[in-house]
């Protein structure tokens, strides 16, 4: 999934679209070099278990607990992975409330 940033007078060129979730998994399984068919493990190696935004105000999960929540551990192609993980993240996204670690993370420019 992807938003719009809200727009600013500032005049800077920053991301036309953020990225979270899913499109956040894509966008790192298009920069790491990895191949399918994979397990959770390969993945969560390869792409050095990144910490994924599950909604556009920044909260976010560490891919390997969100790949824990399945009930598989290899994936025959990028996108039977993506398919896995959208109802992960959907459900991340209707009904966690973040905690303060996660809200402190949220909050700093990094």
């Amino acid at each position: 999934m992807g938003v719009r940033p809200p727009q600013s007078n500032s005049g800077d060129d920053g991301p036309e679209v953020i990225e979270f979730g899913i499109a956040e998994v894509a966008a790192e399984l298009d920069e790491a070099d990895l191949s399918f068919p994979a397990t959770g493990a390969e993945v969560v190696s390869t792409l050095s278990d990144p910490r994924i935004d599950y909604n556009a105000k920044g909260h976010a999960v560490a891919l390997s607990e969100a790949l824990s929540e399945l009930d598989r551990d290899r994936f025959e192609s990028e996108q039977e992975l993506l398919n896995a993980l959208h109802p992960v993240f959907e459900r991340y996204r209707n009904s966690r409330s973040p905690g303060v670690i996660e809200r402190v993370r949220a909050a700093l420019p990094l």
